[in-house]
């Protein structure tokens, strides 16, 4: 069982407890799942991307990640309908927090002149999105890498009401928010 998922059952569900003031203990937010997904516009243009990203998010996560379509074609930016354009990877329950605890303590403090997280990337239902522009700092990602590309990751949280809450439930999780 992961350290992190421990620390939350016996530490941090008692603190959001006293903190909000929580009635039921249902209520108390908890992070369900981490979606990790990639824009991948330049595969109009360069096919290898594609099969770089896969490899890439195999390696960052262990999981294969699902394949995102065009819905429609854009003749603009050369887009056909049905074109792969990007790549997700849902991660939860074991895999969730093991990829939340080396994002805590090994990728993030690799980050040149970091000084925390933004606070203000929640949407305004308890989830929050982190944009990460290197894929180079995940100390699975070596060797050749023809281009940095970068990916956004959401934390989906059951805190519905509040932004608080889950900015709560992730700062005692360990996420390193800006002091300012």
């Amino acid at each position: 069982m992961s350290s992190l998922k421990d620390k939350y059952n016996k530490k941090i569900k008692k603190d959001l407890m006293e903190r909000f003031n929580y009635e039921n203990p249902h209520q108390i937010p908890k992070l369900e799942k981490i979606v990790i997904n990639r824009g991948l516009g330049e595969v109009v243009v360069n096919n290898k991307a594609l099969n770089t990203s896969i490899d890439q998010f195999i390696a960052i996560t262990g999981q294969k990640p699902i394949l995102r379509k065009a819905k429609d074609a854009i003749s603009n930016f050369k887009i056909r309908k049905d074109q792969v354009i990007g790549c997700k990877v849902t991660l939860r329950s074991k895999k969730m927090y093991d990829f939340l605890n080396k994002l805590i303590n090994i990728v993030l403090p690799k980050i040149r002149d970091f000084r925390g997280v933004p606070k203000n990337s929640f949407d305004g239902r308890g989830n929050y999105t982190l944009g990460i522009r290197e894929d180079s700092i995940f100390p699975e990602i070596q060797g050749d890498i023809d281009k940095l590309r970068g990916f956004d990751i959401s934390f989906v949280t059951s805190s519905e009401t509040s932004d608080e809450e889950a900015r709560e439930l992730l700062a005692l999780l360990g996420m390193p928010f800006r002091k300012k």
